[in-house]
């Protein structure tokens, strides 16, 4: 199995500004299937730049009915069902994005549904799909309705939060976790509502137990803040391998030992240089603090005040 993302960032903010790519993440030769996850704002793009073919898609799975988690859903659907001309694959959303709850989605027409399976994602509702079981799990986030899941591929199991504030049980949702994927939009110990920031992820951690944990969806402080180094200093707390995702991030899964993997850098083939750049990673602190402050855009608190 290998995973690899196709952007980092999370966030309205970072997806408008896009100073990380907001692709989700693949999840490719999973029992020989490949899965899109959560393809936000440039997902497609993403999935040809990085070298991957989106027409090779077993599956799409969008946790939620916000832009930076379903933007790019029904055009990879089109390329999963060859132009909507062929029945294929299988499409995992919670049930704010499959059939809408009061002012959110569905993200999803019924159109885009009508030629593949549609799974929607429950809290501790297992579906066995292709040769994985599927089990969604709860989280606190502003869709109601949203989900994260785990799935489970022969005993090895692959957890992802989605996005979701930290709350008593979170860990129970994700109990047995081989591989633990959380958004982590914030570094240190300040979290906003509906997200959670390092301290959180630090304590999921250590209750989970997983072999690997990975931070995505940062927000704009965090991806400011250099989240390798933050997640470095929650691996020493830990004493769990951690590893903060960057745009293009590939790398296989030993089932057997999954804590030994080596880390891939996909090139994109439209830029010079990404996420990991000494480079970029100044020009995007200078840019993201200089340019949210002056919109008055900081992750998602701006929004949350209006309101």
């Amino acid at each position: 199995m290998k995973i690899t993302f196709l952007g980092s960032g999370g966030g309205r903010f970072s997806a408008i500004s896009q100073r990380r790519m907001t692709g989700g993440f693949r999840i490719d030769n999973l029992g020989g299937k490949n899965y899109h996850v959560d393809p936000g704002p440039g997902a497609l793009v993403r999935t040809y730049q990085f070298g991957f073919d989106p027409r090779n898609l077993s599956g799409v799975f969008v946790s939620h009915a916000h832009t930076d988690h379903y933007n790019d859903a029904e055009i990879l659907i089109e390329a999963m069902t060859r132009g909507m001309t062929k029945h294929n694959g299988t499409i995992f959303g919670s049930g704010s994005v499959l059939n809408g709850y009061e002012d959110w989605g569905p993200c999803i027409s019924k159109y885009h549904q009508s030629k593949s399976k549609s799974v929607v994602l429950e809290p501790g509702k297992v579906h066995e799909v292709d040769s994985i079981k599927v089990k969604g799990t709860a989280i606190q986030h502003g869709d109601p309705e949203g989900a994260g899941f785990q799935i489970d591929y022969n005993g090895f199991k692959l957890s992802y939060t989605s996005d979701t504030g930290y709350f008593d049980g979170l860990a129970k949702e994700h109990k047995g976790a081989d591989i633990l994927i959380a958004s982590v939009l914030r570094p240190g110990e300040k979290s906003i509502p509906g997200h959670m920031c390092s301290r959180n992820f630090i304590d999921l951690i250590e209750e989970v137990q997983p072999k690997v944990a990975v931070m995505t969806h940062l927000g704009l402080k965090m991806i400011s803040n250099n989240p390798v180094v933050e997640a470095k200093n929650i691996s020493k707390k830990t004493g769990i391998k951690t590893i903060s995702a960057f745009d293009g991030l590939s790398f296989n899964i030993n089932y057997n030992n999954p804590r030994k993997f080596r880390l891939i850098s996909l090139k994109d083939v439209e830029s010079s240089m990404h996420s990991t750049s000494h480079k970029l990673f100044n020009s995007g602190r200078r840019n993201s603090y200089q340019t949210s402050f002056k919109n008055k855009e900081f992750d998602e608190l701006s929004i949350i005040k209006r309101n």
